[in-house]
């Protein structure tokens, strides 16, 4: 790990060639141009999905949503930012807003107004993301925004709304058939979303695959039908229609479920890479149902031509608040502060040592945990 801090700011990177190796590099202050903001990295949310985000981060482009000198890139993160200096007529300093900033300390937007009550980053390099990853919203504005609960937001709000777009999918497609949901790595917080979204549907039987070591902690959420460990597989009913929402990308367990489930296996949908180092893929064709790869946005944006944005956010906002309020019983808020604090986090995660329990907000300035 290569570090240079300095009083002016600092980012946290990734080689995007080898994702262990990291730096902390020091930030110049830079001028603002006209229509730009600044903003203050107040917090962000660092979950096994931003390790995600460095895997596919070539594949789905995340790396280029804060370029940085290659090969190193910056992850993004769910997160809040308070304008400390601004160049756009309408958008005063002091407002705080919740969307995707990099690992750093402050973030620099060209930003364009929108009528969602914000603004977008209106850079060239994010002409091709989706506005889901380019808005930044005033949180003051946002009736989905429960001030109180701030962090639990950042740590689930992102995750949430992939998993309701998962399982919304699914719904529309008659779940394929299949009687059974298999959702891997169900300690995640992206799978414990998508179970609670699951849950509400009377049809369908959910098991949550997970390690020996998370077994308990999957099995006191009490939103899965069944729980299962990853080495018990091929214990389970190999006739039953299945379908599975693979949250971990290990391409071992994902090739040992399509030959155990064979033509029983009706859908099979890769979303994240919590088992990141063992994703390696095989090349033999597999039995069973094609492996598709989720898109949120696609998703998102058929729903809001079939339903209208005011009815979408409705559903979303009830779902949500669901899952909120189940989180009472098991997240735990801890907090990291500055580089030392996010580079632990990164690790933690990385190795798959951390707390399945625990929900990790990142402070980038390091004079915060004294204030």
């Amino acid at each position: 790990m290569y570090v240079a801090l300095a009083s002016t700011g600092m980012a946290f990177e990734v080689d995007r060639q080898d994702i262990r190796t990291t730096r902390t590099v020091a930030c110049d202050p830079a001028t603002l141009q006209a229509g730009h903001v600044r903003l203050r990295v107040e917090r962000f949310a660092f979950t096994s999905n931003n390790v995600s985000y460095a895997i596919s981060g070539d594949l789905l482009d995340y790396w280029g949503f804060f370029p940085t000198d290659h090969p190193w890139g910056r992850i993004p993160a769910i997160g809040i930012g308070v304008v400390t200096e601004s160049a756009h007529t309408e958008i005063p300093v002091g407002r705080r807003y919740f969307g995707f900033y990099p690992m750093a300390d402050e973030h620099i937007v060209q930003a364009e107004l929108t009528n969602r009550g914000g603004f977008r980053d209106a850079g060239a390099h994010r002409s091709k993301h989706a506005t889901l990853y380019t808005d930044f919203v005033d949180i003051e504005l946002n009736p989905s925004f429960d001030l109180e609960r701030t962090d639990e937001y950042l740590l689930l709000w992102g995750m949430f709304m992939t998993s309701f777009l998962v399982d919304d999918q699914l719904g529309d497609r008659g779940f394929e058939g299949a009687t059974n949901t298999l959702v891997t790595s169900a300690s995640s917080k992206t799978s414990i979303s998508l179970a609670s979204c699951l849950a509400a549907r009377a049809d369908v039987h959910t098991i949550g695959l997970t390690s020996e070591r998370n077994r308990a902690f999957v099995m006191s959420l009490g939103l899965y039908d069944e729980v299962a460990t990853y080495d018990e597989v091929t214990r389970l009913d190999p006739v039953t229609a299945t379908g599975v929402v693979d949250m971990a990308g290990n391409a071992q367990l994902r090739a040992e479920i399509h030959h155990h489930f064979g033509d029983a296996l009706t859908f099979s949908i890769s979303v994240g890479a919590t088992h990141w180092d063992q994703g390696e893929a095989v090349r033999a064709p597999l039995p069973g149902a094609k492996a598709e790869f989720f898109f949120a946005p696609g998703q998102r944006a058929k729903r809001e031509q079939d339903w209208g944005p005011a009815e979408l956010n409705s559903r979303i906002d009830r779902a949500y608040r669901s899952l909120v309020e189940h989180s009472r019983s098991w997240l735990n808020v801890e907090y990291r502060y500055g580089s030392t604090g996010i580079e632990a986090t990164y690790t933690e995660l990385l190795n798959g040592t951390a707390d399945p329990s625990a929900g990790f907000i990142c402070i980038p300035s390091a004079e915060a945990s004294s204030g």
